[in-house]
């Protein structure tokens, strides 16, 4: 039993400075957790009951699913991380140190190479596998700009866990019950979630899904049509767009066009000229940037922006993405600011891009690479040649939904789970071999499949709370009831505390605020905030024989007879879980 009068914990009136979110204001100020750095949080009391019990909700269904949990230490050597490219890959986000010998360490972001080695140390056969093993742990990333409390963390705890197969169907259906034990799970931890398609990004691999938590604040976005219910973070949204037909387009014109660095500058001059009717929309907007040490181009519609992190997440093998700057122009003197058109890029050396948007056979109005002169009729295969179609520009509300072609909607969310179909990478790189059934050495195919658990945490209190406070599922509450006694006799005291014994003795976890210098508004207000499921107020009711019966999430109150409490709190319990 949780007695407040003994309880390591301070409520605070106030929100705190760096609050962004409601879930970081609400867990600080209910006493969930304290913020010691930035990005770094220590849990007290509430806060780790709380997590604990969203690992154990996770640790069950893993179980359930046949899972089997393994535990490697947050402090790795880099060796097994060279093998795979991956400690220089994963940039400036690895926390990196090195021991009194000067051994090179790191602070594990993810455990794809260790799972890889502990089977690779242990397992040589075909009758080994099917083969799944998780971890609930501590991981470290060197995150740029830490926000939002523990949604987006430097330290945070994540459940990873990883699946060992023969062949590409064995891995098929190692990710589908991955993904049916993933919906059990946050069905259990009552949230609400979208299953999006996704891009796997620096994990690597090919089919992969997110399970997105809708939250207004959240930083992931993602699209959703209403219609057929397609799903996909906006990095995998796919745009489909026929061929054009050519035949009738002019040959390629270049115009005077002097003063007209920008689109809406250009825009002007063309209708201006031609008496109306162009928009943004027929300019091709030209992006360099550098991808690694490579010079590219990504071409967009001119009344689209380029999405950074959709063309990153698409293009394979790139660990750094930047727009070009005054000295890479200077290095490329060809290229010529403000008019650059994707005609004899190649010949300077540059990769071009192009949006599925920019489709063959598609006309333009784009830089004649002649400073004050642009170009009309550059059509897309006649006039200029692209390299690779990328999903590039940014995604708009009511764009076209690529499985029925109805209009999708956007809305934000945070990430609560990912699941990879990694295939061979790191059984390739770390030489993850078994016999199969005719002796012959095969590459084992992985999947890897993960849960933000610290972040599920913040979600949770993000979608549930409102005005007042937080208001917690009853699986993973810190107590299902909370017990407020009022007054100063000692009976509401007694009494309180005899219906907490008795809940207890059923199996249901009581908070009990027994503080007897606290005013009854105090007490309140704590319980308000705080958001067990149930509360009960054992006060002035008691002159009729009665406690008064909350459920936090909706607010209902009713009087229950004191003699009878902890059968009706028992009742009420059971039909909230």
């Amino acid at each position: 039993m949780l007695k407040m009068s003994t309880l390591f914990l301070r409520t605070l009136r106030d929100d705190p400075a760096d609050a962004e979110v409601a879930s970081h204001r609400l867990l600080v100020r209910a006493g969930y957790v304290r913020r010691i750095a930035a990005g770094i949080y220590s849990w007290l009391p509430l806060g780790y009951i709380t997590l604990r019990n969203v690992e154990r909700v996770v640790r069950e269904e893993m179980d359930k699913a046949g899972f089997q949990e393994v535990h490697f230490p947050a402090l790795l050597p880099k060796e097994a991380y060279e093998e795979t490219n991956r400690w220089e890959e994963y940039g400036q986000d690895l926390f990196r140190l090195q021991d009194r010998k000067g051994g090179d360490y790191l602070l594990g972001p993810t455990h794809e190479e260790m799972f890889t080695l502990m089977v690779k140390g242990e397992y040589s056969s075909y009758k080994d596998l099917p083969l799944s093993l998780y971890q609930i742990q501590t991981k470290y990333r060197d995150e740029t700009r830490p926000r939002s409390g523990i949604i987006r963390g430097r330290e945070f705890v994540m459940k990873d866990s990883y699946s060992f197969d023969l062949t590409d169907e064995g891995l098929a259906q190692s990710y589908a019950n991955h993904r049916a034990a993933y919906i059990k799970t946050f069905d259990r931890l009552g949230m609400k979630y979208n299953i999006v398609s996704a891009v796997a990004g620096a994990m690597g691999g090919s089919s992969s899904e997110e399970f997105l938590a809708p939250c207004p604040t959240g930083e992931d976005t993602y699209v959703l049509c209403e219609k057929c219910g397609y799903a996909a973070n906006v990095e995998a949204m796919v745009t489909t767009v026929a061929p054009s037909d050519p035949s009738a387009v002019g040959a390629l014109e270049v115009l005077d066009t002097p003063s007209t660095p920008t689109i809406d500058s250009l825009v002007a001059v063309l209708n201006d000229r031609f008496g109306g009717g162009y928009t943004g929309a027929h300019t091709l907007k030209n992006v360099m940037l550098m991808a690694d040490t490579k010079a590219i181009s990504v071409l967009v519609p001119g009344d689209r922006e380029v999405d950074l992190k959709r063309v990153g997440a698409n293009l394979k093998g790139v660990s750094e993405l930047r727009i070009f700057e005054a000295e890479d122009f200077a290095k490329h003197p060809g290229l010529v600011k403000g008019y650059i058109g994707p005609q004899g890029a190649q010949a300077l050396g540059i990769t071009v891009y192009a949006d599925p948007r920019v489709a063959p056979g598609t006309s333009w109005v784009t830089g004649a690479n002649v400073k004050d002169h642009h170009a009309i009729n550059v059509v897309n295969g006649r006039d200029f040649t692209v390299d690779a179609y990328i999903e590039a520009a940014e995604v708009r509300q009511g764009d076209t939904c690529p499985t029925c072609q109805n209009p999708v909607v956007i809305d934000r969310a945070i990430e609560i789970g990912h699941i990879f179909q990694l295939g061979r990478k790191y059984a390739q790189a770390l030489n993850l071999t078994v016999l199969d059934q005719n002796g012959k050495s095969q590459v084992v195919t992985m999947g890897s499949y993960g849960i933000g658990v610290s972040r599920a945490v913040a979600a949770i209190a993000e979608q549930t709370h409102d005005e007042i406070g937080l208001s917690w599922p009853m699986e993973i509450a810190p107590a299902k009831v909370h017990i407020v006694a009022t007054g100063k006799e000692d009976l509401p005291f007694d009494t309180a505390l005899e219906i907490a014994e008795g809940l207890e003795s059923l199996g249901i976890s009581v908070m009990l605020d027994d503080r007897r210098d606290a005013s009854a508004g105090v007490k309140f207000k704590d319980a308000e905030l705080i958001g067990i499921p149930v509360i009960v107020v054992v006060g002035k009711g008691l002159a009729d024989g009665n406690v008064e019966l909350r459920t936090r999430s909706t607010g209902e109150k009713i009087d229950i007879p004191a003699a009878t409490a902890v059968e009706s709190i028992s009742a009420l319990v059971t039909s909230l879980s």
